[in-house]
């Protein structure tokens, strides 16, 4: 009996430990992209973003979204993807004012999508 409720109670705090270790890696993942996406917009609304700067944030995309694959549904990465190439397809044309829409939507779902996977009661029921 002991045995069964200390296996319980060491179960339920791996559990908590691993939820409470992915909110922080998603967390610090997604400031990271949000402060890089955020130069990007800043330079695109002083119209001197270039190609460089567009690829920079492309490739750090690119590195993080392999790894959250694991914590994050498919679809909503494939969101991200498909405003984040938009936009920097639009900076290759120097197309600054659609780009800066589609930005702004990349910098929206990178603050919310963190907490929308969190561990919340919101989020569970």
């Amino acid at each position: 009996m002991v045995r069964s409720i200390v296996l319980t109670v060491a179960a339920i705090a791996v559990c908590a430990g691993f939820f409470v270790f992915v909110d922080m890696y998603l967390e610090r993942q997604f400031d990271e992209f949000y402060n890089a996406v955020d130069t990007l917009y800043e330079k695109t609304e002083n119209k001197t973003a270039n190609r460089g700067d567009a690829d920079a944030v492309c490739t750090m995309w690119k590195q993080k979204r392999s790894r959250l694959h694991i914590f994050i549904p498919h679809n909503d990465i494939a969101y991200v993807d498909y405003r984040l190439n938009e936009a920097l397809s639009l900076i290759y044309t120097n197309d600054y004012a659609p780009a800066l829409a589609n930005l702004e939507i990349v910098r929206s779902m990178a603050k919310s999508l963190p907490d929308n996977y969190s561990l919340k009661l919101e989020n569970i029921f």
